[in-house]
């Protein structure tokens, strides 16, 4: 229990620090890359201390129309799952999230985008163990 307590405590403190840089962000119409928060956020190309552990960390990403699906390939047990999936659009605009249960079977969450959405989107998929991950794609 105190593990989720942190991590809780510990997102919101991320979440208020991305709410208050978002203005600024938005103010140079450009989009803070995530991927330049080593050792914070993981990627396919910089997974850090977790290199062996990409497979199964970073979001497959499936597009049908304006409907985008995250899969997470990770096993669902309680002391290891993971946690939530986001889809951010390119200016910090949350598109959907989904939490998970260490019962569920799998880690797939489907997200409607707006009606003839076309540019940058990340989707994120959180580890209880082995930390953030994002996906960069485009549709």
């Amino acid at each position: 229990m105190n593990n989720r307590r942190n991590f809780l405590k510990k997102s919101a403190i991320a979440a208020s620090g991305l709410l208050i840089a978002r203005p600024v962000l938005a103010a140079n119409n450009k989009m803070m890359k995530f991927h330049s928060f080593p050792g914070i956020i993981y990627t396919e190309k910089d997974p850090g201390r977790w290199k062996a552990l990409v497979k199964i960390h970073v979001p497959i990403i499936t597009v049908k129309g304006n409907q985008v699906t995250i899969f997470t390939n990770h096993p669902m047990t309680k002391p290891h799952y993971i946690v939530k999936h986001t889809l951010v659009d390119d200016k910090g605009m949350v598109l959907g999230d989904k939490t998970f249960q260490p019962t569920d079977p799998k880690a797939i969450s489907t997200h409607m985008l707006p009606r003839g959405f076309h540019g940058v989107l990340y989707a994120t998929s959180f580890c209880n163990l082995h930390d953030f991950w994002l996906k960069e794609f485009s549709v």
